[in-house]
């Protein structure tokens, strides 16, 4: 009765199925996988101390950015540099702008330094001016920014001295020096008072991307299912497919139907 799975026809179906099932049963797995990563690298961080609760360390010793470094204090010496305001920027609701300062050390790399943060737009609210001489910045660590971060403006055609985003290559168009690939934001702004009255507020750090359970582990576990999904409807798919032309075998060997119409039937399956 099943003497037609040797016909070229289904050798054709069998080797779909043979192929696309492992393929989506290995998919799911591997989508499955990156989402126990992500649960268990969320775990792993809610065990350990707060970043910013860790004592400071060399900037040097902290490259490069990962998900155990991103938010440890890192310390770094030089002078201030070329300024940059970075607008677009939210803090509790209220919209206004990072003021970032490139600190020069003494091998010649800058290191971008996010003193704070002010509200309002570039332009139109006073900047303090950056310490002069050689200072010793600890700040929490951070990793280069990317087309996928809030608040950064890939849209181009900012004024001079506006960034869009706080990253090495966008840096490196701009400034004449070598710059680390990564950047680290103030807690300590040094100003006095609250931001309304043109004091730096400090930018918290933000968590590392991909090390916790954001929208992109539940994706990878959507993923898994949908994977599964598919390799259970093939099965299905070729279950059904052998069924019907077993059936149709059938009806001609009781004389039910004449070959040429069984024929023509288990064409148009």
């Amino acid at each position: 009765m099943y003497r037609f799975l040797l016909t070229p026809r289904w050798w054709g179906i069998n080797l779909f199925a043979v192929l696309a099932i492992p393929l989506c049963v290995f998919m799911g797995t591997w989508q499955l996988g990156r989402f126990e990563d992500r649960v268990q690298s969320h775990e792993q961080a809610a065990k350990q101390p707060a970043p910013g609760a860790r004592a400071a360390k060399p900037l040097d010793d902290l490259l490069p950015v990962d998900t155990v470094t991103s938010g440890r204090p890192a310390t770094a010496t030089g002078r201030y540099a070329d300024q940059f305001l970075v607008p677009g920027r939210e803090l509790d609701d209220k919209s206004g702008f990072y003021v970032l300062n490139m600190l020069r050390t003494d091998d010649g790399k800058a290191l971008p330094v996010v003193r704070g943060w002010l509200p309002g737009g570039p332009g139109h609210t006073p900047v303090p001016a950056a310490p002069a001489g050689e200072v010793t910045v600890t700040g929490d660590l951070q990793a280069s920014e990317n087309t996928g971060t809030d608040g950064v403006d890939t849209a181009g055609g900012l004024p001079d001295g506006q960034l869009g985003m706080i990253s090495a290559a966008s840096l490196v168009n701009l400034v004449p020096y070598d710059v680390y690939d990564a950047w680290v934001t103030l807690q300590d702004t040094d100003s006095d008072g609250d931001a309304e009255d043109g004091a730096l507020r400090p930018v918290p750090a933000v968590a590392p991307q991909g090390s916790g359970l954001d929208l992109k582990a539940f994706q990878n576990l959507g993923y898994t299912g949908e994977w599964f999904v598919f390799a259970a409807f093939v099965l299905f798919m070729w279950f059904r497919l052998v069924r019907r032309e077993a059936e149709a075998a059938r009806d001609v060997r009781l004389g039910l139907v004449p070959d040429t119409d069984a024929d023509a039937g288990t064409r148009t399956a």
